[in-house]
């Protein structure tokens, strides 16, 4: 199969068309109005069409102007769009409305003069990977499905991986790393943070009839690309679509740029991937031809379900007590007559680093999700300086808080209620630390 692209491309050698003035579009779906461009050949007949999937996160039809001009130029139309906004977001998003806007978009394209209906597909990147198999197996006026960087995994399995990935590269190893790849993840499903979360393309790809054009970065950081290409593979045999193409580019990344390492983004595609589309769209879709497998340096890891003492509101809880308690005892001695405070100073140290921990942790948190952990910064013993000073913390909490409960044990002095509760407050912080890894390793 790939030989005869690359024959294609031979014959397809002389000048090829230029592109045409670009065409506004809009189309309806699930009451949104988008809007789009297609950017068509200048001349020639009735031409095969694409239309663009976007990946995650807000995109604009600009986003893939480069890939839809060399696809215009290469003789098809390409429609680009605005990607919705409303009912997608970071805690919001539906893959099947987001393919039902494509379906969408299909239409418009086929109901264009100069384009041929019965050739107009779908193209995805990334979350596209998704979304585009999913609106090829619910219409069959999707002639084709092309992919870039597509998933053969689940959202939460796909994105605990490239975490663990991007971490590890930065040289952190131990709890820092089951935290944010494991724990957090499993949190997030759990408490329906991360939408579509555990979605399974493998029942998508099985309905796929149409022919699929599989293409991954050999150097993907982002999607396990080893896993996707056999899974695509191992599907679609197993559903009988013998009609595909599954190819793996080197030294690419995920959006397939060119790259050094699958981290870095260097100017221009990878080699051949803009003219291998181009002359699959408008050849024979033969098949079926896979390259082998690119390897991984770790496999993805399915992630197990949450127990009863891991669910979001039960560690939230935890949490909001063990602070309360924290910061209460500080408080309420602004109210107290004596001068005098009751195990004045390890009680003391147990409030303030218990409150130092809690919160500091809930601010690191939020720094990660926000994409620190993309880029996680210096790093000392395996350890961001953040999660290191937090883990000394936690160290200082269960210390402080043996000497409080010692001494308010032996009765050296009479510590009450406060100190009780303060001691609680430690009591909850422990088994909550050791589960979010700051007195882990």
């Amino acid at each position: 199969m790939i030989a005869a692209v690359l024959a294609a491309v031979v014959a397809v050698s002389s000048p090829l068309p230029a592109a045409a003035p670009d065409g506004e579009v809009s189309f309806t779906s699930h009451g949104v109005t988008l809007r789009g461009t297609v950017v068509a050949p200048e001349s020639g007949g009735p031409a095969p069409g694409i239309v663009m999937v976007h990946g995650s996160g807000e995109h604009d039809r600009d986003d893939y102007r480069a890939e839809a001009e060399a696809f215009a130029k290469a003789g098809i139309a390409t429609l680009i769009y605005d990607k919705r906004t409303e009912g997608y977001s970071l805690f919001e998003r539906d893959y099947s409305v987001l393919a039902d806007d494509a379906l969408a978009a299909v239409q418009a394209l086929r109901s264009r003069p100069g384009v041929d209906p019965s050739r107009v597909g779908v193209w995805g990147l990334s979350e596209g990977g998704w979304v585009a198999p999913l609106a090829a197996s619910k219409s069959k006026d999707v002639a084709f499905a092309v992919t870039v960087g597509a998933n053969g995994v689940s959202p939460d399995r796909q994105q605990a991986w490239a975490l663990e990935t991007y971490l590890r590269r930065g040289g952190v190893t131990g709890s820092m790393v089951d935290m944010v790849s494991s724990t957090n993840m499993r949190t997030l499903a759990g408490a329906d943070a991360f939408p579509e979360a555990g979605y399974d393309p493998v029942p998508v790809l099985e309905k796929v009839r149409q022919p699929v054009l599989g293409l991954w970065g050999e150097l993907d950081r982002l999607t396990p690309p080893g896993e996707a290409v056999r899974i695509f593979r191992e599907t679609l045999d197993r559903a009988g679509n013998r009609q595909y193409t599954l190819k793996v580019f080197p030294q690419a990344q995920h959006g397939l740029r060119q790259t050094t390492d699958g981290f870095d983004k260097l100017d221009g595609f990878a080699p051949g991937y803009l003219e291998l589309v181009a002359n699959w769209v408008n050849g024979t879709k033969d098949g079926p031809s896979a390259d082998p497998p690119p390897v991984q340096a770790r496999q993805s890891v399915a992630l197990a379900p949450l127990a009863w003492y891991e669910a979001p509101w039960v560690q939230i809880g935890v949490w909001a007590l063990a602070l309360l308690a924290f910061v209460a005892y500080p408080v309420t001695a602004l109210f107290r007559r004596r001068e005098s405070v009751p195990l004045a100073g390890p009680a003391r140290w147990l409030a303030s680093t218990g409150t130092l921990a809690t919160a500091g942790f809930l601010t690191y948190y939020i720094a990660l999700s926000m994409g620190a952990a993309m880029a996680p910064g210096p790093v000392l013993f395996g350890r961001t300086l953040p999660w290191l000073a937090l883990q000394l913390i936690a160290v200082g909490v269960v210390a402080a808080g043996a000497v409080t409960a010692v001494s308010w044990w032996r009765g050296k002095e009479r510590g009450g209620v406060r100190v009780g509760l303060l001691l609680a407050g430690a009591a909850l912080f422990v088994p909550w630390a050791v589960h979010w890894g700051l007195l882990v390793p």
